[in-house]
């Protein structure tokens, strides 16, 4: 199994280019089971969890070809509405599926899904709208196992805010009868990135990126060509790492809209970042100060500040100048990454959902372990960081979710190598 060495102490600087978003185009991929015409989707990034729904999607039938960042999906030979556990299991995005199959096909078998091991996730929102929509759903076996004459449109209304069940609910409710109207809806960057594919496909969806989104059912979509978004947990994760730093990068094919939360807690931290902007082009720059001083956070949905942040914010509190106190809504079992911290001389007491970090005046390398795909990133920051060497293991998360990481480390002045 793979780990990570990275040489710790040297000060991040020059310009690195973002990749498309894992967590929009994931989705999107699926979005292609709607239409028996092929859809483009450019600006995917290159990532095993990308490799993994493209696998899935071939076994359905779909024909598949890749190009790089350009990825083309002809679902017109569709003829196998499953998504077994053996290629389920690893990425808890395969539920995307259902609501696409069980809206063009009448019937899927999807197993339920694994993933990163930050808490329960339950698919029952998903399950819950789809029955709403008239679909015969039951769980057997490990399986979600639902069928329908055709759906038809119904108000919906989350108990939680979830992206993938209203990714999945608006995938469902595009080729149903009627009108849907999803209340409670998740407003994420990339919520509206999927429903902007989606109409160029020929849906009617108005009201993506606030909580209420409506669906006028059509009788089929057409094929597309649609570009990724930019990722902006990549971005905000290369923006922590300069800023652990001390660093001065800039970060081109992204855009500061997504990370205002994110941006704001680096300003009061003490980072210097501006945007430049034209209309074919925009970029980040960021500049460091030596040290950093301590910000709290506490996660929420979009727009407030993302949990897929929260281990990059403890890697650079545990260094900054204070105490900080963080603060996780979201998942239950995401401070696994505060044990390896410490392993480098973090500071850090945890309290339920709260952590309470104080700042030292140096870590020390050692030999950690990832236990999901953001405290790998919070991992790598610390260790940039951190005196003489660390070795990250069970890398395989960053894989799920970087695209070239350690070339695009290497290439602003990181010291970091993989170690098969």
């Amino acid at each position: 199994m793979d780990k990570l060495l990275i040489e710790g102490g040297h000060r991040l600087q020059g310009e690195a280019e973002m990749s498309g978003a894992k967590n929009a185009a994931l989705p999107i991929l699926c979005a292609a089971l709607l239409t028996r015409e092929p859809l483009t989707l450019t600006n995917v990034p290159q990532l095993n969890d990308i490799g993994t729904m493209l696998k899935l999607l071939a076994q359905m039938g779909v024909a598949v070809q890749r190009d790089g960042s350009v990825v083309t999906l002809d679902a017109s030979g569709l003829d196998n509405p499953l998504a077994p556990y053996e290629m389920v299991k690893t990425m808890r995005a395969s539920i995307l599926v259902l609501g696409p199959l069980v809206a063009r096909c009448g019937e899927a078998k999807v197993s339920l899904p694994g993933g990163c091991a930050i808490g329960a996730r339950p698919v029952d929102q998903h399950i819950k709208g789809l029955t709403a929509m008239g679909a015969d759903i039951a769980v057997e076996h490990g399986y979600v196992v639902a069928r329908t004459s055709r759906l038809r449109g119904a108000r919906l209304f989350t108990d939680m805010v979830t992206v993938t069940g209203t990714e999945n609910l608006m995938m469902a409710a595009v080729l149903a009868d009627g009108e849907t109207v999803i209340e409670n809806a998740a407003r994420e960057p990339e919520v509206v990135d999927l429903a902007n594919c989606l109409v160029a496909m020929g849906a009617r969806i108005s009201g993506a990126g606030s909580d209420v989104i409506r669906i006028q059912g059509v009788e089929r979509l057409h094929g597309a060509t649609h570009r990724i978004m930019p990722d902006r947990i990549e971005t905000g994760t290369y923006l922590c790492a300069a800023a652990a730093t001390g660093g001065e990068i800039r970060l081109t094919g992204t855009s500061a809209a997504y990370l205002d939360a994110v941006v704001d807690k680096l300003m009061d931290a003490g980072c210097d970042i501006r945007t430049e902007k034209s209309p074919s082009f925009e970029a980040i720059v960021l500049r460091a100060p030596r040290r950093l001083k301590a910000v709290s956070i506490r996660t929420a949905p979009y727009p407030a500040f993302p949990t897929d942040m929260q281990a990059q914010f403890m890697a650079i509190n545990a260094l900054a100048e204070g105490t900080s106190i963080i603060r996780e809504t979201i998942f239950e079992n995401r401070f696994m990454h505060a044990v390896e911290l410490a392993r480098l001389g973090a500071d850090i007491r945890i309290d339920g959902n709260t952590a309470v970090v104080q700042g030292v005046a140096q870590l020390d390398g050692a030999t950690v372990m990832a236990t999901d795909l953001r405290a790998s990133a919070g991992l790598i920051i610390a260790g940039l960081v951190a005196r003489g060497e660390t070795v990250i293991e069970r890398i395989y998360h960053l894989d799920r979710g970087y695209e070239r990481i350690e070339q695009k480390l290497a290439a602003l002045g990181a010291t970091v190598r993989r170690l098969s």
